[in-house]
This record gives structure tokens, sequence and C-alpha cells, in this order.
């Protein structure tokens, strides 16, 4: 009767935790090397420097490339590098003017002014089509915003060339020939066209703000520039999110109701062979009495880098509980471990340490008595159950 009632137990909780799955789910990338992509595009983009501005800024827009290198460490939020750049251009007469003898300015003509750069870009991700809808992997279309600081490098045009004539001064700046490296920062707007697993159409669309790369050819001091772009990324292989919501306690549960639907079957089986024997038996009957020992559950599961016994693991707890004190003479070890294939050693020795005193305090908390309890923490497994997430596991032993 005591096996029944443990298994429908294990059945509700693992009806609780089916319902549980169906609502938003939380993902993250497992593994270190999961979720790492590469992008390349190309497009076009203007400086917004006052000048263009003012002479005409579609006759300077100018072509980019970009390539970029990244990890998503769960569906929502994101991190790449972005190496970019090729031309950039600005039109301006403030550069090429001259003073009369009476230091009246006169400015030239405008002219079209285009310098090579390369810019590298540190930028955060954040998915706003996975944080408020909810990751889909067979979502057809997601936006993304992203920022972050950067650093061009160009050269500048600094230095000042004199030249004299009877009438007037001609005063003309060039390029000095030095690269400079200046910081910027820039937002933008990310939409991904979902291909494949692990291909995806992109479509970028960027704002920066620096220090002027034209230097004193332009009346403006800070500069930036605005770019659209398009290209492909490659997810190496492939888009991998785990479900880090109570899939392994499920999983569990499921382990635990198996054990006592066979300890069960065993004990109908050899009740059923004892019935048999007794009503064939001639003479004396002598009454045999059998005692079978039901396993408990000895497995309580925990979500990656996590110490804290959730409710589905409580079970367990609690009907091991009962079962220790229906065996006061004997001893159990509450042996912790953890996943070798994430985190330090170190980390995994404390780790397991703590999730194995936390399954010996509440064992404590339901009135198991101390003197039957040890526990200890193995630190990290590998393969203990093939499963790297099964050995996020405290076992009674």
């Amino acid at each position: 009767m005591k096996s029944k009632i443990a298994i429908l137990s294990l059945m509700m909780a693992g009806a609780a935790v089916t319902a549980t799955a169906q609502t938003k789910e939380k993902f993250f990338s497992e593994k270190f090397g999961d979720n790492i992509f590469i992008s390349v595009g190309g497009g076009a983009q203007v400086s917004t420097n006052g000048d263009n501005f003012d002479n005409s800024w579609t006759k300077a827009i100018t072509p980019k490339v970009t390539l970029s290198l990244g990890k998503w460490f769960s569906p929502v939020w994101g991190l790449r590098g972005q190496a970019t750049g090729w031309e950039t251009a600005v039109r301006t007469d403030y550069g090429n003017f001259s003073l009369d003898a009476n230091d009246k300015v006169t400015y030239g003509e405008v002219v079209k002014i285009k310098k090579h750069y390369a810019t590298l870009h540190a930028d955060a991700l954040f998915n706003l089509s996975n944080a408020i809808g909810g990751y889909n992997p067979d979502r057809l279309f997601t936006l993304s915003i992203f920022g972050g600081p950067g650093l061009t490098f160009g050269k500048m045009y600094n230095s000042q060339v004199l030249v004299e004539d009877p009438a007037r001064e001609f005063t003309r700046y060039v390029d000095d020939g030095k690269v400079k490296a200046y910081v910027n920062g820039s937002v933008g707007l990310l939409g991904m066209f979902n291909v494949s697993k692990y291909i995806d159409i992109n479509i970028e669309a960027r704002g920066e703000l620096a220090q002027s790369q034209f230097g004193k050819l332009t009346s403006a001091s800070t500069d930036g520039a605005v770019s659209l772009t398009a290209g492909l990324t490659y997810t190496f292989g492939g888009k991998k999110f785990v479900n880090c919501n109570s899939k392994i306690d499920q999983d569990a549960i499921n382990a635990e109701i198996n054990k006592y639907r066979k300890a069960l079957a065993e004990a109908e089986d050899e009740l059923a062979r004892t019935k048999n024997a007794l009503a064939n038996a001639k003479g004396q009957v002598k009454e045999v009495t059998k005692e079978v020992q039901v396993v408990g559950p000895r497995a309580i599961f925990f979500m990656i880098g996590k110490t804290n016994i959730d409710d589905y693991g409580m079970v367990n707890v609690k009907l091991a509980a009962k079962i220790i004190k229906a065996n006061p003479d004997k001893k159990y070890k509450v042996a912790g471990y953890a996943d070798k294939a994430t985190g330090s050693s170190s980390w995994n020795q404390k780790l397991s340490e703590k999730r194995a005193q936390n399954v010996y305090d509440a064992l404590i908390k339901e009135g198991v008595s101390a003197s039957q309890l040890e526990y200890v923490g193995f630190g990290g497994t590998a393969n203990m159950f093939d499963k790297d997430k099964l050995n996020r596991v405290v076992i009674l032993e």
C-alpha cells in the first residue's frame, strides 16, 4: 500500500512538471562551444559630418564591409566582436581657403574627400523577439538591439601647408601620414531571417559617433556614421539551447516511478507464488512471511550551477526520509556530484559538497537522525549516467 501511495505521489509530481513545461520556458547554452557564430556582410554608409548635410550628403555615400564573430549565451543575450571598414567621405570647402591682405577668408569650391579606415566594435546583443515572445527555434524572423564601444583606426588631416603669392596666402590641410586610433560608440538593430539550423540572413542598421576622421578639413570636431548592411550568419554546430526548467527533475521522477513499478511487480509475483503453494500444499500448512524491501528514492537532481532543492527534488527527499526512519539500524551516505563538463574542478568540488549538505540538512529537517547520515562531495564527475546533465545529482547510498 505504501508503494502504491508513493507511486501516486510521484505521478502527481510528474504531472506538475509537465504543466510547468507548457508555460514560458528558459533556455541557455549548455557548453561554451555551443551557439558560436560568424557573420559576413556588406552595404553602404554615410558620414553624419555637418558639412555633408550642407553640401548634398547623398553624394557622400560610401561602401562598407563587416566581419563578425560572437556567441549567444541564451536565446536572449549574446556578445560579438565586429571588424568593419573600407571608405568614408565628406563634401566640404572648409579645408581649402585663402586670406587676402585684409585677412578676409575666402573658401574654395566644395570637394569630396575620401578616407580609408577600419573599426573594431564590441557589441552586446539583446534579442527582443525571444525576450518578449519566448524562444521558438522555428521562428522565421527575430529582431535584436545591440550596442557597445569601438576603436577606429585612420589617418587624420591635421598638417597645414601654406602657399604664398604676391596678393594673398593660400592655406590647405593635408593628411599627416600617421595612423591614429580613437574611441567610438554605437547602437543598432539586427534582423535575422532563420533559413536553417545553421544559416541566417542578417540585415543590420548601425549608428555611431566618434571624433572626426577628417580633422581640420571640416568644421565638425566630432563625426558619426549611419550604415545599412546585409549578409549571412553561420552557427558552428547549429543552434543549440538547453531548457533549464525542470526537465532533469522529471527524468529523475520517471526513473524512480519505474523502480517502484518493478519492485511492486516482483512483490505481487512473489505473493501469487506463495498463495499458489499454500493452495496446493498437503498436510500441515506452514505460514511463510517474507519481507520485501522496496527500493526507495535515491537521486535528487539539480539544475546547472544550482545547489537549492526544488519542489520536485523534495518529493524524493521526503520519501527517502520515510524509508530511512523506518530502518533506524541502517546508515546512509549522502553523496554529492557535479558535471565535470562545465566549471573548474575547485568550483565543482564546492558545488558537490554544498548539494550534499543541503540534502543532508533537508533529511534532518524531515526527522531523520543525524547518526544515520554522513555527507560527502565528490566534485565533477564525467559520464556517471552517460549524460552530463545527470551528473548534477545527490545520491543516497
